[in-house]
């Protein structure tokens, strides 16, 4: 990979360049929680609002050609190719004529973390409005030289074209600061009906790379006299370093450093191998104090519920009308899980005349730049990070705790170089997890099979430590001037934390939703894909399957009669029909059918999940044999991307519904490798995914990449029950729980 090219606006004036290098970064987007206001002022749409300079989202230069930045971090979504077409449309040039810059402090608006689902909306209404109002500055520039109106004129390939036929190239319109205006609230969008770029299934322009073994991820990087470092991390939470002889460690072939910093330890050597072997050496040598300090894994749901809570209730309806007259009540359980990501965290970093450079994987730049600035007391604007793809991650991995190592190794060795790279037992052992939750839920029927009353309590830690202050860096907390982790805070609604969809999007008479804030974290947790949603949405599509058995209705009809909302509605009926479901239908001998429906945050995309299951009742193995799912996000960019990451979703909820669970004695994390914490394998895939699209042309994008998690989850459980004719409420659903609920 290429070391960072830093562009001003005299470089670039010099070089013969025509436009505006003049970004706009509005300073610290404090975006905790990527939460919207939930009645946004009047202003410009998506993050126009946060960064409004049309430069900060789109160049043109003086040749023509097309650079477009968003402060999103592509993960695997898909949205640098959706971006890139949203650009190509609205300013009609080609698709493949411009690119597109992901997440860095140097170059791009500071958007905060790149979560909940929010790129799309938030980033991908920023460049359609950017690139819409570039293109009406182009038109208005060009009716000036043509002294033509500009309605006369059109756009096509990069140029403006007037009636006689003359045509002027974008370069050439660009010259001074055109486009460094501040975006206007409403933008002249294409009608949908003369898309040529989006709404097409164009391929991803990151998987090139990915297949061919090219240079795609932040782990294959190599910079001119890179060294390769390996940290020493103590064996348990809260393990003090007591005593380590690192002089035979120095003598070592290739080693050239040894970092030590109160409990930071690491080693740096020439090349990697040699970095692992010291590594391990020093491993040897480092003797630790530890303390018993983890909870019982085999009582946890008791664990999470007795610790200290901050109680709200955060959704109350009543109608003294409902008359209930049938009722059940049930409890679910979500252990620790771990992202599990493929690849290792890995970064580099590289300090050059007081300035660290640290490319990551990190989901969040600007944040974890505040937080690196502040372990090394350096100024941030002496810190640039650098998005580069990890192989693997969505949500808080080990990405900004290996930003962290580089960077502290890199300060002790100026002018060189520092790539991280951590072991998989140090990912599985150290990473945040996605915390384990409790929900416990009671609600009656009516006379008429309705439910009369609903009552959803959950049990959850915070869901986001991310950085932003150094005390969520492992190495600034193991550092001799350590840095205390900041206090837990519960993430607001509308969106939540482990509240979120925790509010049913079902109409019901009378409804009582509580969230038992804890906010002490036995385990290391912060965000994973779908925060709370994952468990709370399998908790309420579990159970109103259990209300559709005691009612003796079929559960789609029974959602259906409790859901108003009509893209709701268009969406279980859509994955209903592509299933084949018919009430009453028989599965084959030894399978079961299941269906679940959520809309993301009850604000993003909508998606439902039938699904079909085989049991093997000797072993209590479940396999997904084929999954139908339905989804609305409004305006469809890309629709292959679209369902990428439905079918990604399912795949990956599968994994965490049927197999995956983080162990611990009490001392220390003992799931550490790929046989304690097993994952989905390939022989387990679905025979088929289908996924059925509802687009709503000119409508606002809603969120996607984690619409299918929760539904994905219940969908399977619901199928699980009715195969095996038990239910079980304890994630995960191993072949052994199966097992012994079927001979039970």
């Amino acid at each position: 990979m290429n070391s960072p090219v830093m562009l001003d606006r005299r470089s670039v004036l010099v070089g013969g360049g025509a436009l505006i290098v003049s970004f706009s970064l509005t300073p610290s987007f404090a975006q905790h929680q990527d939460v919207p206001s939930p009645t946004p002022p009047a202003g410009p749409p998506g993050s126009l609002k946060i960064s409004p300079y049309l430069d900060s989202w789109i160049r043109i230069d003086a040749d023509g050609s097309i650079t477009v930045f968003t402060g999103k971090a592509e993960l695997g979504q898909g949205f640098k190719t959706a971006f890139q077409q949203i650009a190509a449309e609205e300013l009609d040039v080609a698709f493949a004529s411009l690119k597109v810059v992901t997440a860095d402090t140097g170059r791009t608006a500071n958007e905060g973390y790149t979560a909940g689902s929010h790129s799309m909306q938030d980033s991908g209404t920023a460049i359609q409005n950017a690139a819409a109002q570039a293109r009406a500055l182009l038109l208005g520039e060009a009716a000036k030289r043509f002294d033509l109106p500009a309605e006369s004129l059109r756009t096509e390939k990069g140029a403006v074209i007037a009636p006689d036929g003359r045509q002027v190239g974008y370069g050439e319109l660009v010259a001074g600061d055109l486009l460094h205006v501040q975006a206007q609230p409403k933008s002249q969008l294409k009608d949908p009906a003369t898309f040529k770029v989006m709404d097409r299934s164009i391929p991803r322009v990151d998987i090139p790379g990915k297949v061919t073994g090219g240079e795609a991820y932040v782990q294959d990087m190599r910079l001119p006299g890179m060294v390769h470092a390996r940290v020493v991390r103590p064996p348990s939470y809260g393990a003090q370093l007591i005593d380590c002889d690192t002089s035979d460690v120095e003598k070592m072939p290739g080693v050239v450093k040894v970092v030590r910093d109160g409990n930071f330890l690491a080693v740096v050597a020439a090349k990697e191998f040699q970095s692992i072997k010291a590594m391990n050496a020093l491993s040897a040598a480092a003797k630790w104090q530890e303390n018993a300090r983890l909870p019982k894994q085999d009582d946890l749901a008791s664990v999470l519920t007795s610790l200290p809570s901050q109680d709200s209730v955060i959704f109350q309806r009543s109608d003294p009308s409902a008359v209930a007259q049938k009722t059940l009540q049930a409890t679910y359980t979500r252990p620790y899980q771990s992202h599990g990501s493929i690849g290792p965290s890995c970064a580099v970093a590289h300090l050059v005349d007081g300035k660290m450079t640290v490319w990551t994987h990190t989901q969040g730049v600007y944040p974890d730049r505040q937080a690196i600035a502040q372990m090394l007391r350096m100024p941030p604007d002496t810190v640039r990070l650098i998005h580069t793809e990890g192989s693997g991650c969505y949500g808080h991995n080990g990405a900004d705790d290996a930003a962290a190592d580089a960077a502290l190794i890199a300060r002790a060795m100026p002018g060189t170089p520092v790539r991280v790279q951590w072991m998989r037992e140090q990912e599985h052992a150290w990473e945040p997890y996605g915390p384990a939750m409790v929900t416990k839920l009671k609600a009656s029927l009516d006379a008429a099979g309705k439910i009369a009353d609903w009552n959803f309590e959950v049990w959850s830690n915070t869901h986001s430590m991310r950085p932003g202050g150094a005390g969520c860096l492992l190495a600034a907390q193991h550092m001799a001037q350590a840095f205390a982790v900041p206090p837990a805070k519960p993430l607001p609604l509308p969106e939540g934390g482990g509240d979120r969809n925790a509010i049913p999007l079902y109409t019901f008479p009378n409804a009582h939703v509580v969230h038992h804030f804890i906010p002490d974290m036995p385990l290391r947790i912060s965000a994973m894909r779908s925060l709370g949603a994952y468990h709370n949405v399998f908790s309420i599509e579990s159970f109103m399957d259990e209300l559709a058995d005691l009612a003796g209705a079929d559960p789609v009809e029974f959602r259906l009669k409790h859901l108003d909302d009509q893209r709701g509605r268009d969406v279980i009926a859509k994955a209903a029909e592509g299933f084949g479901w018919r009430a009453g239908k028989r599965p084959p001998p030894g399978r079961g059918f299941g269906f679940a429906f959520a809309r993301y945050k009850n604000l993003a995309a909508y998606c439902a999940v039938a699904s079909e299951v085989e049991i093997n009742r000797e072993t209590g193995r479940a396999r997904l044999v084929r999954a139908v799912a339905a989804v609305d996000s409004g305006q469809v960019v890309n629709p292959d991307g679209l369902t990428n990451q439905v079918e990604g979703a399912i795949v990956q909820s599968m994994s965490w519904t049927l197999y995956e669970s983080v162990s611990f004695d009490d001392k220390r994390i003992t799931s550490i490798d790929w046989q304690t914490y097993p994952i989905l394998r390939f022989d387990a895939v679905p025979d088929r995914i289908d996924v059925h699209i509802i687009n709503r042309p000119s409508q606002p994008f809603l969120g996607s990449g984690e619409t299918g998690q929760g539904p994905a989850a219940a969908s399977l459980a619901n199928a699980i029950a009715h195969a095996t004719g038990r239910r079980l409420r304890d994630l995960p659903l191993t072949r052994k729980r199966i097992k012994d609920a079927i001979d039970a």
